[in-house]
């Protein structure tokens, strides 16, 4: 079922005809047809001439003047605008699809514009909070573009004339990683849709009629979020080293700790960190904290470890999946 599209700003408004994102649409995307020929409204005018002989010198006639007004063509096509998948993440907002929407008809025409996020073929259906008619300049920005409201402010395209279309969704939060949300744009003419062929009578530019073309003046075009998200396990280990040279947890035995922490997945996380509190009945052996056998300092100083009495810490940063974390430290037994 398609769902309604959101939005705001209540006037009606014409895209400027020529912009600098109709021009990188041009060179982006694949070749679009061009505007079915001469402007609708037009007047095609023929008068016939004919010369003849009559014996008394070569005379000329003319015949009436035959005017024909071109109807309006109406067709629209949609174009995604991303290259590849648009990353996102479990519970993310604002995560934003692009279309190019191009009036393939030979007169100004207002689009009506909606989206389908359930139509399946993937593995979840993003949450289509809103959409953006850009304003000119082929760059998001939700200051300057226009928060779009059905049958309020319709995109007016002229022939040939494309618009960039910003469709902005919520990734649910129980998505996992890899998984993937398709989202359609759909833009219709306002004048009408039908199959190739269906007039619709005096509705055209210029008063003549207005006619469907190959489209159906029904266009659409899906782009799709893939979740690139991370998770983290942490594995600890303890070996001990007795003052006889066994392994035996005795008073004045040594405790090295080792905690490996595994993110996986597609995305990364930020601002890891470990922090392990000092056991009881232990004591923490000074300048032993190790992070993937390079030593690190008990103080607060440019490295990313440190001792404050009771706990060591160790901070990571930001870590991309496949990738591990080792972190070591030593503890004697009172």
């Amino acid at each position: 079922m398609m769902k309604a599209p959101v939005g705001g700003a209540p006037h009606r408004y014409r895209i400027p005809a020529i912009s600098i994102f109709a021009l990188a649409t041009a060179l982006a995307l694949p070749m679009q047809a061009q505007a079915a020929g001469t402007r609708a409204g037009s007047t095609i005018s023929n008068t016939a001439s004919a010369s003849y002989d009559a014996g008394g010198g070569t005379q000329t006639i003319d015949s009436n003047k035959v005017d024909l007004r071109v109807d309006e063509l109406l067709d629209v096509t949609v174009d995604s605008s991303d290259p590849a998948d648009v990353p996102t993440t479990p519970g993310s907002t604002q995560q934003r699809l692009t279309f190019a929407v191009t009036n393939n008809g030979n007169g100004e025409e207002a689009f009506a514009l909606s989206t389908v996020a359930n139509g399946g073929g993937d593995d979840y259906d993003p949450a289509v909070t809103q959409i953006y008619v850009d304003n000119g300049d082929g760059i998001f920005d939700a200051g300057t573009d226009t928060l779009y409201t059905p049958g309020a402010n319709d995109p007016v395209l002229a022939p040939d004339q494309s618009v960039a279309v910003f469709v902005l969704s919520t990734t649910p939060g129980g998505v996992a990683d890899g998984d993937r949300g398709i989202v359609s744009l759909v833009a219709t003419a306002k004048t009408g849709t039908g199959t190739p062929g269906t007039s619709f009578v005096g509705r055209g530019e210029g008063g003549g009629d207005a006619v469907v073309g190959s489209t159906g003046a029904d266009g659409q075009d899906s782009g799709a979020y893939a979740v690139s998200a991370a998770t983290v396990s942490l594995v600890k280990s303890a070996v001990v080293l007795d003052p006889f040279g066994g392994s035996e947890p005795v008073p004045g035995a040594t405790i090295t700790y080792t905690i490996v922490a595994t993110v996986a997945g597609s995305g990364s996380v930020n601002g890891l960190a470990i922090v392990d509190n000092i056991p009881a009945d232990t004591a923490y052996v000074a300048g032993s904290i190790t992070l993937g056998g390079s030593s690190l300092t008990d103080t607060v100083d440019g490295d990313v470890g440190d001792y404050n009495g009771t706990r060591i810490n160790v901070a990571l940063g930001t870590v991309a999946g496949g990738q591990t974390r080792t972190v070591t430290f030593k503890t004697t037994i009172d």
